[in-house]
């Protein structure tokens, strides 16, 4: 190390080093797993809430730019092609389903999260179940990154 004029460069560095093992470390604050799985929760319901007001812009509000659906055996990857896909579920002036979570988790450190709850058809009849993964994208605003619905096991014989 070159000593600058005036201060004796070893001094300096055991001086900082000395300061760096005697101040306590900062220690992340924890997530409150609690209030985001509310979070997620509120959003999945506005989210399903955008299907029966028949408002696709506000659908699209929850997707991240990078969403990835399975919607009907294939594939949208990206918001637009999502919305381009789905807009004929929006078509008409009733839903052609409906769907509410009944089971939120949220990762520890409080960056994804995943959803799942029942789909049920304009009348009211359960036909498929939806688990969709959300991601934190700035405090609070949580969008969907992958979203999949699973057609309900069929009763046995």
């Amino acid at each position: 190390m070159r000593n600058l004029p005036g201060w004796p460069g070893h001094a300096v560095l055991a001086a900082v080093l000395a300061m760096a093992v005697v101040m306590p470390a900062a220690t992340a604050v924890e997530p409150d797993i609690g209030s985001l799985r509310e979070q997620v929760t509120d959003a999945e319901r506005g989210f399903a809430a955008t299907m029966a007001r028949r408002d696709l812009a506000a659908f699209g509000g929850y997707l991240s730019a990078q969403a990835v659906f399975f919607t009907g055996g294939r594939v949208q990857r990206g918001k637009a092609e999502v919305l381009a896909e789905w807009q004929r579920f929006f078509d008409g002036p009733q839903a052609p389903f409906s769907w509410s979570p009944d089971q939120v988790e949220v990762l520890a450190d409080g960056t994804l999260a995943h959803s799942s709850g029942p789909v049920l058809d304009a009348a009211g009849k359960p036909i498929a179940r939806f688990n969709s993964i959300w991601r934190q994208e700035s405090p609070g605003v949580w969008r969907i990154v992958f979203d999949k619905g699973s057609p309900l096991p069929r009763p046995a014989p």
